[in-house]
């Protein structure tokens, strides 16, 4: 079994900044991609960023040049620098890995969610 568990959501005004974390632990015998999703109130979750294993990026064009998605391969730590929040920004923030175990195929891991607000 593997869990994500994340941290550094929270209320911030327009135009602050937050960093969320997300460490996975258990049976874990590679990562492939780490990333973000996030679901704000009525909507369809949405990829933020994303990263490989070999630290290739992908962003959705609402973040591009604001937020920055990396990771630490050593810690099975993945962590988006969010700057220059707007208030559009404001969402259940999901982390997400693609994780092989060692008796298991890849499978796809979600954290619990962590809150963010964007709001003055």
């Amino acid at each position: 079994q593997v869990q994500l568990v994340e941290s550094g959501g929270g209320l911030v005004q327009p135009g602050g900044s937050l960093r969320l974390s997300c460490a996975a632990s258990g049976s874990i015998f590679s990562i492939n991609a780490m990333g973000w999703y996030r679901q704000a109130p009525g909507k369809q979750r949405e990829l933020v960023a994303a990263i490989t294993s070999g630290v290739s990026t992908n962003y959705a064009d609402s973040v591009k040049g604001r937020f920055t998605i990396s990771r630490d391969n050593a810690k099975n730590t993945v962590s988006l620098q969010m700057n220059s929040l707007k208030p559009e920004d404001t969402a259940v923030y999901y982390c997400n890995a693609r994780v092989r175990g060692y008796y298991t195929r890849e499978n796809d891991y979600w954290g619990q969610g962590t809150q963010v607000t964007v709001s003055s």
